[in-house]
């Protein structure tokens, strides 16, 4: 790491994770717990984790990046402020859940009147990757809308399953840190956390 992603990988540590047995809404139980929230909406959080996601996306050359809301969201908005001011831009997007119930019920956000995602590399980015459910939602609205798409993103990967999900549909998973370095950061839980997290939101 870097002195930036070894900073952002701190924040995360402090606002973000959490180690227990956690169940989440999915049933799935984890011994790790993300929520990048707390991290990204702060300035430095904001900064540090579009930094470290450009220094990934520029070199795969994408002509736009985007992915599902809410997770990608905080994240997109960052990196598109960073890499104008870096004078190197990105364009953005964002995947709606559930088509917009008004006007022109679109799906892909951002886009202006004359702009369209056929034929665009694309790459697709998250904040937290478990089973790649949230990665492959964005996926298929991207291809759907006639772009090429093979490569996704995130800041951690939680190594449970997205990686093999993803590559069964011919995308690749890069990640700026993965759940086993949070583990071995961090001390063994002596509580069971499930009780107080039983309803937390699946993530990726």
């Amino acid at each position: 790491m870097n002195a930036d992603e070894r900073e952002l990988f701190d924040l995360i540590h402090e606002r973000s994770f959490r180690r227990g047995r956690f169940r989440l809404a999915s049933g799935r139980e984890s011994e790790l717990y993300f929520n990048l929230k707390p991290t990204m909406m702060t300035p430095k959080g904001a900064l540090l984790s579009a930094r470290a996601l450009l220094a990934r996306i520029w070199p795969e050359s994408a002509d736009y990046v985007g992915g599902l809301e809410m997770g990608a969201v905080p994240a997109i908005a960052a990196l598109a402020a960073i890499s104008e001011a870096e004078a190197r831009p990105v364009k953005t997007f964002f995947v709606r859940k559930q088509p917009k119930g008004h006007g022109t019920m679109d799906m892909i956000e951002g886009l202006a009147s004359n702009e369209t995602l056929a034929k665009a590399r694309v790459l697709v980015i998250d904040d937290v990757a478990t089973s790649g459910g949230s990665i492959l939602k964005a996926v298929d609205a991207v291809r759907a809308a006639d772009a090429l798409v093979n490569t996704a993103l995130v800041l951690v990967d939680r190594e449970e399953g997205a990686a093999e999900a993803l590559a069964a549909q011919d995308v690749r998973l890069l990640s700026v840190f993965t759940g086993r370095e949070f583990l071995l950061a961090a001390p063994v839980a002596t509580q069971d956390a499930s009780s107080t997290l039983a309803n937390v939101p699946k993530t990726g």
